[in-house]
């Protein structure tokens, strides 16, 4: 990236500096926020742009008294290999990122192909995101739920957030956007009285969480019918109709919420999907027009358009989009997810410092 870049970017630092100074900002919570996280994001590039600046400086100084003084030569030898690792991580700093980095999400979790089994492991897949969560010191907060016979979950829908500010813009989506697609288990379900393997999918769609100011939604759009809440085995959850389908005519989007007691309520969750959900589409609309490299989360919780395998026999979890492979599933589960998002992670770094797409991450 070009010097011209590095000073758009150092001004654009000093401005959201500024603009975080003035107290009438935090008056306005959404633009307060947008501003720190925007600031976070540029606080890496500034410091190291910094650090690069002082250690030329430094150069400068020790080659002159290098000059001089024969004695200086190897520190300014020393200070000569330290700036190409400050550069190349300013440079890597300054690549493009995803926009949506320091955003929380809505996470979707829905059981597909497996009936039962794949009900109950889209509820072990919810309760290892919880986890993973916490480990983060995240904030959770399911925002609809609808049980299955036995327990597991038919679908189920997870806001999940920072506490203030991301560190240097690494948001929740910069860690869970990879998660976007079909997982597949294979395990002796509980409900096969024979022992063997079975083989069921569930699909996650992950969103980033939208302001209202960022999606503009006409109400005529908008179907919103309401409904009695259902629990597992057809009984009711409460005796009003205070469970809320919203469909969006325009996309054919269909959201809908029943946990909450209040029609209100539950219009105001399923409007929070929607939105992720629209934003979303956008993007992907963007992207496709950009680049048909790029292909869409997967909606149909098809078997054969699998990102991840579960496989309980051998403890192991392989993800197919980077070849990768552990034996620690058990661990995983509980939440120790870092290691399949690192190599997520680096896979992407490395496609875009060689000027590649991105990893397909949905």
């Amino acid at each position: 990236m070009g010097p011209d870049r590095l000073g758009a970017l150092l001004a654009e630092y000093a401005e959201m500096e500024q603009r975080l100074a003035d107290p009438t900002i935090h008056a306005d919570q959404a633009a307060a926020r947008k501003v720190g996280r925007r600031f976070a994001e540029l606080s890496p590039i500034a410091k190291t742009a910094a650090e690069l600046s002082q250690a030329r400086e430094d150069l400068t100084a020790a080659r002159e008294l290098a000059a001089e003084d024969a004695a200086f030569a190897a520190e300014a030898t020393e200070m000569e290999a330290r700036l190409p690792e400050i550069e190349e991580r300013l440079a890597e700093l300054l690549m493009p990122r995803d926009p949506n980095d320091a955003k929380d999400v809505i996470l979707e979790i829905k059981a597909g192909e497996g009936g039962e089994e794949s009900a109950l492991f889209a509820g072990d897949l919810l309760r290892m995101y919880l986890r993973y969560a916490e480990r983060h010191g995240w904030v959770t907060e399911v925002l609809d739920s609808q049980e299955s016979d036995l327990g597991g979950l038919k679908d189920t829908a997870v806001a999940i957030k920072t506490k203030g500010v991301p560190e240097g813009g690494n948001g929740v989506w910069s860690r869970l956007k990879w998660e976007g697609g079909v997982h597949r288990v294979q395990r002796v379900p509980v409900t096969e009285s024979q022992g063997r393997i079975h083989t069921s999918a569930v699909g996650v769609i992950v969103s980033a969480e939208a302001e209202e100011t960022e999606v503009e939604i006409d109400q005529s759009d908008l179907r919103i019918d309401v409904f009695r809440s259902s629990g597992p085995g057809g009984q009711s959850v409460n005796t009003t109709d205070s469970a809320v389908r919203i469909t969006h005519l325009p996309s054919g989007i269909v959201v809908s919420c029943q946990n909450e007691r209040s029609q209100l309520q539950n219009k105001d969750r399923a409007m929070r999907m929607l939105r992720a959900r629209l934003a979303q589409l956008a993007e992907e609309q963007a992207a496709a027009a950009a680049s048909d490299a790029r292909r869409s989360q997967v909606r149909t919780v098809d078997r054969s358009e699998r990102i991840r395998t579960y496989n309980f026999p051998q403890n192991r979890i392989s993800d197919h989009r980077i070849g990768y492979t552990a034996y620690n599933l058990d661990l995983a589960l509980a939440g120790d997810l870092d290691g399949v998002l690192d190599a997520l992670t680096e896979a992407d770094r490395k496609a875009r410092l060689e000027g590649e797409d991105h990893l397909s991450r949905r």
